[in-house]
């Protein structure tokens, strides 16, 4: 065995070996209309909650004025409402929209399965 070809030997079998873990790493991953609409019942689940998170915070808020005679105070105070809403509500946006995103993805692979199979 030659010392000069060992290395190329080497490297080309961990390339192969590389090659197979990435192939089968991408099989593994592969998106299923199956995984799409168990992402999408999932992501809707966490957006609804979410929401009722939303709307009892914007409730609570609601109920209990701010109570100050300090303009600094209740500006502050309004801010930070506003922010905790507005975090609260962008969370539940997040989760619409990634659950409307998995669903169409899931539809269109179900299309797409069925025009491979008419093929």
């Amino acid at each position: 065995m030659d010392k000069s070809t060992a290395p190329s030997d080497v490297s080309e079998s961990i390339d192969k070996a590389l090659d197979a873990d990435q192939r089968s790493e991408a099989q593994e991953a592969a998106a299923t209309p199956l995984r799409c609409f168990a992402g999408a019942l999932t992501a809707s689940g966490f957006s609804l909650l979410a929401y009722r998170l939303l709307l009892s915070i914007s409730a609570s808020f609601a109920n209990k004025p701010i109570v100050s005679d300090n303009p600094i105070a209740v500006n502050i105070s309004a801010e930070v409402r506003t922010l905790v809403i507005g975090m609260v509500a962008l969370g539940a946006g997040v989760f619409v929209v990634a659950a409307v995103g998995l669903a169409a993805l899931g539809i269109k692979l179900l299309f797409k399965r069925d025009e491979a199979a008419n093929s």
